[in-house]
């Protein structure tokens, strides 16, 4: 996605011309090796330099879905750099609900009092039957702020084009017809997630305080 002839076109069509870009890993945590810190991105070599770094880190997986701090952790690295500019985003990709760390939503809305737009990209290539909508959930509870938007994942052979238009997006700040916007329904629990982590722990754990 970062090599796409598309992205780097909007990554200098802006008044600046370019964008800076950081990198991370996370699931219950975030991994302390899975940093990639902040790189100009303005044109193709710097881009392609990015997409290296990433595409010569090891994979490993590891438990729990702290989408919190993930959100916390990428509005310090927005906070704390050497760079100046008029729109800073987060990209949150994901395929459950936050079920560790402090309430999202609570972390969301502290992100965007800052002026942080959060984007997501719910992957539901194979969803659990415990959270139906998890495109709603991450609507309602991770991503906010001007221009925000969610753009589902439904199959794997989705995941690099989906991915690339995410990026495009972020970077020109245009919308687009093809991501979600959920209409009106009932509230959406935000702490789904850590309601599910204590009914399968411990099914007899009394229910959170909302």
């Amino acid at each position: 996605a970062l090599r796409h002839p598309d992205f780097i076109s909007a990554a200098r069509s802006g008044p600046r011309g370019r964008i800076a870009l950081a990198y991370f890993e996370w699931a219950g945590v975030v991994r302390d090796d899975g940093v990639i810190g902040w790189q100009v991105i303005d044109g193709a070599d710097s881009a392609n330099a990015f997409a290296d770094t990433i595409a010569g880190r090891p994979f490993r997986s590891f438990r729990g879905t702290s989408i919190s701090g993930a959100l916390g952790f990428g509005a310090g690295l927005l906070e704390k750099n050497s760079y100046s500019a008029p729109r800073r985003v987060i990209d949150i990709s994901g395929d459950g609900p936050n079920n560790a760390g402090r309430p999202v939503a609570m972390i969301r809305d502290a992100a965007l009092a800052k002026g942080i737009v959060v984007n997501g990209l719910p992957i539901l290539i194979n969803p659990s039957p415990s959270v139906i909508r998890l495109d709603r959930y991450y609507a309602d509870c991770v991503t906010g702020g001007p221009g925000s938007f969610v753009l589902p994942i439904y199959a794997a052979s989705e995941f690099s084009t989906a991915i690339r238009r995410k990026l495009i997006q972020e970077v020109s700040g245009i919308g687009d017809a093809g991501s979600i916007r959920v209409d009106a329904e009932a509230p959406t629990d935000c702490l789904l997630g850590e309601r599910l982590r204590q009914r399968f722990s411990d099914p007899y754990f009394p229910e959170l305080d909302r």
